[in-house]
């Protein structure tokens, strides 16, 4: 199994390999009587795409709000490269390199596609067209957002997040909602960003999508890192099939 944390013979103190971007060490973080976050720890390797997984509840959706900026862990350090971001809040997390995306599409339908982009970065739209093409989404600039279908605008939304400056590109359920020939494209446009020298880390449901792009997998269980490895490995783990599938 790969991990890019060892642990210190002589301090027990996880250490990190130069090939971490973003470490994640000993996060908790409870919500009334609930820890939905509870001594994790992970780190996502620099050019890879690594992929968060985990029953309903695990705590992903809570570690991407932490990563961002939109949630403060009640313990634990966040670190991107060499700088601490623990506790920043979300628009220095943004300005440090993390771009995200949400579960559920955050486009502003009302305007237009470049106005969309344009939150993102003061862009030319030869830059604005370059990132649309990097998704796979033809449309004119001044198409209005709101005509675009679900999964276009996901696209979008994909686009805002490569557009704007960063280290880290953090996807959450890309592939919801979108039919099955985006899903399809949206393989190929992860491995394109990740190409151009991306690193990608993204929570999915759809497995199969998963077990294709990743080079890592990370599988969380009640706030805790269960297993991580390659994808190979992961499908096949009994305790893996026992916590997710259900087996």
């Amino acid at each position: 199994m790969l991990s890019l944390w060892k642990v210190s013979k002589t301090s027990g103190v996880f250490e990190h390999t130069k090939n971490s971007l973003l470490e994640f060490f000993s996060v908790c973080k409870s919500f009334g009587g609930v820890k939905a976050v509870d001594g994790c720890t992970f780190s996502v390797g620099n050019n890879t795409i690594t992929s968060l997984i985990g029953p309903n509840g695990a705590g992903k959706t809570t570690i991407f709000n932490i990563i961002s900026g939109l949630t403060k862990p009640d313990y634990g350090k966040i670190k991107l490269l060499d700088s601490e971001i623990t506790g920043l809040p979300a628009y220095k997390i943004a300005q440090a390199g993390i771009s995200r995306t949400f579960q559920l599409t955050k486009v502003f339908r009302n305007m237009t596609i470049r106005d969309n982009l344009l939150i993102a970065k003061k862009a030319s739209d030869g830059e604005m067209k370059s990132a649309l093409a990097r998704v796979h989404l033809h449309k004119p600039l001044d198409m209005a957002a709101g005509e675009l279908s679900y999964g276009q605008q996901r696209l979008l939304e994909i686009a805002r997040a490569v557009l704007r400056e960063h280290k880290l590109l953090a996807l959450d359920e890309p592939t919801a909602g979108v039919n099955p020939q985006i899903r399809q494209e949206l393989k190929a446009i992860l491995r394109g960003l990740k190409e151009k020298g991306n690193t990608v880390l993204l929570i999915e449901h759809d497995m199969e999508f998963v077990m294709n792009i990743s080079d890592e997998v990370i599988v969380l269980n009640e706030g805790r890192v269960l297993k991580r490895g390659k994808p190979q490995d992961i499908v096949k783990d009994k305790e893996v099939l026992e916590a997710y599938l259900g087996k």
